[in-house]
């Protein structure tokens, strides 16, 4: 099955026809869900149209057509941009995350009391502040291994890492589903994703097909030297440089939280 289609079929399943205002015919369906035929209905397309979108022959959708099939599912606004990703790939090659940051961006992550850390793509890690070191331990990483999925599914002391460890790793799977689908031909993804693939619970999340965006949220953590941290994170897009996120951890003052990043950071200007 097409990446559009398994992504359109898994969203069908989730819409009872009941909850558009169709008929249930009974107790037995064959499918779950909402059928092809019900789809084409309600966004107005024909069903032979919208099988060939599921099959991955619908070249040439209208951007009009993904919105309406959209709008049927109930796609969330990342669900509704991963459609239009998946059924109209972007033509132009995935660009290199730099490997080093500009000066100035760098002066601005050292003068940041917070934890923080610059991310590249494919989830890894260009660079960090101490706080944020002291944290995650980005310095202790492999040469080579310095990458949040690979940290969080493929070692040891990345699950120890996070006591919510099954919902940290939905969101991870999540968000690479996003970036696939905008960089369908980047090998260097593909490479990450085939090694991510030997996890059992990777292979499952992927199979679910979520997608998610990493802008804001929260995170438990349990650090080895100062126990349980409970942060909120905001990503920030650092402008002319629309490869890289700025992650930046935050906890309420005078929290817990907030004493054991102020232990952490104390420990790190030392």
């Amino acid at each position: 099955m097409s990446e559009v289609g398994e992504f359109l079929r898994l969203r069908r399943a989730r819409i009872r026809p009941s909850d558009v205002g169709l008929p249930e015919f009974g107790r037995r369906r064959r499918v779950p869900g909402l059928r092809r035929e019900e789809v084409a209905q309600l966004a107005g397309v024909s069903v032979d149209y919208y099988v060939r979108l599921e099959q991955g022959r619908g070249d040439g959708v209208s951007a009009e057509v993904l919105d309406a099939v959209a709008r049927v599912l109930r796609l969330d606004r990342t669900e509704r941009q991963h459609l239009h990703d998946l059924a109209r790939p972007p033509r132009e090659a995935a660009r290199r995350s730099p490997r080093q940051l500009r000066g100035g961006l760098r002066l601005v992550l050292d003068a940041l009391d917070a934890p923080a850390f610059v991310l590249g793509r494919c989830l890894d890690v260009v660079a960090w502040n101490a706080p944020g070191d002291a944290v995650m331990g980005f310095s202790a990483m492999p040469p080579g291994q310095c990458n949040v999925a690979r940290h969080a599914f493929l070692s040891a002391a990345g699950r120890r890492l996070y006591p919510e460890f099954e919902r940290v790793a939905a969101e991870t799977a999540a968000f690479l589903r996003v970036d696939a689908a905008r960089h369908p031909d980047d090998p260097e993804l593909a490479a990450l994703l085939a090694d991510l693939a030997a996890d059992p619970l990777f292979a499952e999340l992927w199979a679910r097909h979520g997608v998610r965006e990493k802008t804001s949220g929260r995170k438990l953590l349990l650090h080895p030297r100062v126990g349980e941290l409970d942060v909120g994170y905001e990503t920030l897009t650092p402008p002319g440089e629309p490869g890289l996120q700025l992650v930046v951890y935050t906890a309420e003052p005078g929290s817990p939280t907030a004493e054991r990043l102020a232990l952490l950071a104390d420990a790190a200007r030392l």
